[in-house]
């Protein structure tokens, strides 16, 4: 398994997966974190699972049925800073998603929802692991064997990362349970827009 172990090593993930330490300042960390402690945090539910953590969501909504509030303007520097990174316009980043996770919370093998494009996010006041593997249909056949990671990174304090291209497309990614609490705020934008 391929690992990330901070600024010393060169990152083995997948093409298009884009890793910065320190992307925030302390003092922008302080900032944004002193900010969502007055967002509203919703428990997060899905296949009748309910996940330890915790989620907001603004802007373009998973469920195209459900209206989600508009960007907080707190965010706009951080999702300015973050297109800038991507190169695409900072609107083109539709949706935002922010996870509280609490010591011992997981969130399981995902790829994120086929209508948005690049994700980009931060951690915020810990680390977390990340693992990537390829990405198996739903439908394709059943081979029978465990899937393990291929790729591993560690998502530091105050960290930033973007995925496209095959670590977005062709890859899966996890977090094992955070040892401390931990915020992600991330970013999406709709699939073919916004790029420069």
């Amino acid at each position: 398994m391929a690992l990330a172990q901070g600024p010393l090593f060169e990152a083995n993930v997948p093409d298009g997966f884009l890793y910065r330490v320190n992307f925030v300042s302390e003092e922008e960390e302080a900032a944004l974190v002193d900010e969502l402690s007055r967002i509203e945090f919703s428990i997060f539910e899905m296949r009748g699972v309910v996940a330890r953590r915790r989620v907001a969501f603004f802007g373009h909504s998973y469920d195209r049925g459900r209206v989600s509030p508009p960007l907080p303007e707190c965010l706009f520097p951080l999702r300015q800073k973050l297109a800038r990174w991507a190169n695409i316009e900072a609107d083109a980043f539709a949706m935002s998603l922010i996870n509280e996770y609490p010591p011992g919370a997981p969130i399981g093998w995902h790829r994120d929802a086929p209508q948005y494009g690049i994700v980009g996010g931060v951690s915020l006041l810990s680390s977390c692991r990340m693992r990537l593997r390829p990405y198996i249909s739903p439908g394709a056949p059943a081979r029978g064997e465990r899937r393990a990671a291929t790729h591993q990174i560690l998502l530091e304090r105050r960290s930033a990362y973007v995925m496209t291209g095959d670590s977005r497309n062709a890859f899966e990614h996890q977090i094992p349970p955070v040892t401390a609490l931990r915020y992600s705020i991330t970013f999406r934008s709709l699939r073919g827009e916004g790029t420069r």
